[in-house]
Parts: structure tokens; C-alpha cells; sequence
């Protein structure tokens, strides 16, 4: 039966669409792409169709490098993410991992058409959205939606520069992180406690920037960590000893205790090195990658840059350049210089390219981690020799 684009699927469509465009057709290819979007519109999908017509306009944003023809399929996408929020928000178990992808798109559509009044008008309705729905969790004692709830609330405050909307949301992410901790210190859990304890300095710092409130609160993470690497090695689990460890190396140089981080660094190091040796000759080379990429993180938290970017160059090789080792690279130079610098403004940037990695947007993370290395002049040698590790080559 010969293909009819007027009886087909919004599935078909779409399919017929891509393949255009890989082909190089991409006029064409987009027009099934629209006649798709309107399909899955038709027929309730408004997931789809909001997926479509943001993919639509950014490829005319693209390639007109002007919004005219790109801003009413992008306009369509966001007013039906929000149609999408406003559904999702009503039901009685809400998916805040959806919800969060909803209202992301929303914002980012308004970021590409420019649309400052917009931007910012949906951002704080998301705060105080995300805030409501907070204390609605906590009103149920779920005490973890609502630090989610909170802490997306919080980083929306962020970007509208709302500060009194950011003491708030940090003094109660403080209050419910504390609760956490001492709930995971009772049971036993030092890795947990660890994590909870690191987390928690992200919103001292907001309260109290990086001074001693900071410095203690990171310094106990360093603690619990090593506690945690001390049980996982009594049970002969050196895999566990190792990340557990690693974060204890972190947390104590964020707490500008370089003698313990030093320690801990070296310690981890030659347990790297001996764990790489042991996978490779198991023939366990899926394990060998991330154990160098670890060892890589551990030079550098001691300040054996060169050495760190050497044995990085390696990880690189044995796991064929994965893109999440190169956002973690930079995030490990970067909290060893906001560790040295005392600083926070690199600190908050560092929670940007987090919250990106742990959506697995690895390409955002890696921009933005960019950007801030370019930034810091103490970096530029630095910078060439990551490039030269990644196989990159500059003017």
C-alpha cells in the first residue's frame, strides 16, 4: 500500500520526518514533522506534540538564526508544557521528575526567543509552585519530595535573583537536610550521612558564604565518608573503600583541610592504582576506566595536576571518551580552585553543572564547566593540557 502522509500515524509521520532530515531534506522532513505534531495534538498526546514543536522550532532557529519563523511552533510547545504542568500538578501522586522536565522546557523556550517578561515571570511562578508543593509534602512527613520540592524552588529563586525567595528555601532545606543527617547517623548509614552532610554546605554557604558554618558543615562530610570507607574495607569491599574515600578527600578540601584531604589523596591513590591493576589483569576492563578516572580525581585533589590529567588521558582511552568523565574532569579542577580561592561564585557554578549531570544532559554540563574554565586566567595552562589529554588540538 503506498504511504498516504493524510491516514498515517503522527508515529509514521515523525519517523518519515526524521529520515528526511538525516537524508539532508530537511524542508521536507520538517513538514511531516508539523503534519505529526498536529497529529499527536488530535489525538490528546500533548507530550509528543510539545516535543515536536519545540524540535521543529529550534530547527528553524537554527537555521534562520531568527525567531519570526521558529517562534509560533516554540510559543505552541511552551503554552502546551504548561497545559502539561497544570495536569500534572492536579494529580493526586505527582511525578516531580516530570514536572521538572515540563517546566524546564518551558524556560528554555522563552531563553531561546529571548523573551526576558516571560522568562522571568514563569520562573517565579515555578518557585512559589515548587514551595506550595513542599509544604503540601511535608505536611504528609515526606520529608525527601519535599528537599526535592524545595530545592527546585530554591534554584529558581536563584535564577530570578530573588534573594529573599533563597534564604527561605535554604533555611528550610538546612532544617530538613539536619533532620536527614541525624536520622542516617542513628541508623548507622555514614555514606548516606556523608552525602546528606555535603549537600547541606551547598545551602549553608548561601546563608553564611565560605566561612566557618561552611567549613564545619564539610568537614563532618569528610568524616562520615571515611567512617563509611572504614566499614566498607572491613567488609573487603575496596571498590566502596575507594569512592568513599574519594568524597572524603573532596569534602575535607572544601573544608580547606589540605593536610587530611592530602592524606586521604595519597591513601586513595596507591589503593587506585593497585584496584586498575587487579581489574586489568581479570580482564574486568569495564571497571578500569571509571577506577582511572577516579585516580585521575584523587591527583588532582592533592594539586598533582599534570599527573591527574595524565592518568585522565588513559580513562579516556579505555572507555572510548566518555562525555560524563569530561564533565567530571572539570568539576574536579574546578572545586580544587574554589577550594584554594576560597570562592563561592565557582561553587555555585559547580551545582549548575550537577544538577545538568544528574539529568544526564552531559553536553549542558560540559558547556557550562567550559565556560567557567575559560573564565579564570590561572587556568589557561591548565586548560591546554585537558585539551592535549583529550586528544584536542588548539591554535
Amino acid at each position: 500500500m503506498p504511504f498516504n502522509p493524510f491516514t498515517s500515524s503522527p508515529e509514521d509521520l515523525e519517523g518519515i520526518g526524521y529520515k528526511r532530515i538525516t537524508d539532508g531534506k530537511i524542508k521536507e522532513g520538517l513538514k511531516y514533522l508539523i503534519k505529526a505534531a498536529k497529529g499527536y495534538e488530535e489525538i490528546g498526546k500533548l507530550m509528543d506534540a510539545a516535543r515536536l514543536y519545540k524540535y521543529i522550532g529550534v530547527s528553524l532557529l537554527n537555521k534562520t538564526k531568527t525567531p519570526q519563523k521558529a517562534r509560533p511552533f516554540l510559543l505552541k510547545s511552551a503554552y502546551m508544557y504548561l497545559h502539561l504542568i497544570e495536569e500534572e500538578i492536579e494529580k493526586i501522586e505527582i511525578n516531580l521528575i516530570k514536572l521538572e522536565d515540563f517546566c524546564l522546557n518551558v524556560l528554555e523556550i522563552f531563553t531561546l526567543l529571548n523573551d526576558e517578561k516571560n522568562l522571568k515571570k514563569y520562573t517565579r511562578e515555578f518557585a512559589v509552585m515548587y514551595e506550595d508543593l513542599a509544604n503540601a509534602y511535608l505536611d504528609t512527613d515526606d520529608i525527601e519530595s519535599a528537599i526535592a520540592a524545595y530545592e527546585t524552588s530554591y534554584r529558581y529563586y536563584k535564577l530570578i535573583g530573588d534573594l529573599d525567595g533563597v534564604r527561605i528555601a535554604a533555611e528550610r532545606l538546612i532544617d530538613l537536610y539536619g533532620k536527614l543527617a541525624e536520622q542516617y547517623l542513628e541508623n548507622g548509614y555514614y555514606n548516606e550521612a556523608g552525602d546528606t552532610f555535603f549537600r547541606l554546605g551547598y545551602f549553608v554557604k548561601d546563608l553564611f558564604d565560605y566561612d566557618s558554618h561552611f567549613i564545619e558543615i564539610l568537614d563532618t562530610a569528610g568524616k562520615n565518608y571515611e567512617r563509611a570507607s572504614k566499614e566498607a574495607y572491613a567488609e573487603g569491599d575496596l571498590d566502596q573503600t575507594t569512592e568513599r574515600l574519594l568524597k572524603a578527600e573532596y569534602a575535607y578540601l572544601l573544608a580547606r583541610n589540605f593536610n587530611r584531604a592530602k592524606l586521604i589523596g595519597l591513601n586513595v591513590s596507591r589503593m587506585l592504582y593497585q584496584l586498575v591493576n587487579s581489574y586489568r589483569s581479570k580482564g574486568k576492563f569495564e571497571k578500569v576506566g571509571d577506577k582511572l578516572l577516579q585516580l585521575a580525581e584523587a591527583l588532582i585533589g592533592v594539586g598533582k595536576i599534570e599527573n591527574g590529567l595524565e592518568v585522565y588521558k588513559t580513562a579516556l582511552e579505555e572507555s572510548k571518551g566518555k562525555i560524563n568523565y569530561r564533565v567530571r574532569i572539570r568539576t574536579a579542577l574546578l572545586r580544587y580552585l574554589a577550594a584554594k580561592k576560597k570562592d563561592v561564585t565557582i561553587l555555585e557554578r559547580i551545582e549548575q553543572i550537577e544538577f545538568y549531570s544528574k539529568r544526564a544532559d552531559y553536553i549542558k554540563a560540559l558547556e557550562i564547566a567550559e565556560k567557567i574554565i575559560s573564565e579564570y586566567p590561572e587556568l589557561k595552562e591548565i586548560k591546554n593540557k585537558l585539551y592535549h589529554a583529550e586528544g584536542i588540538v588548539t591554535g
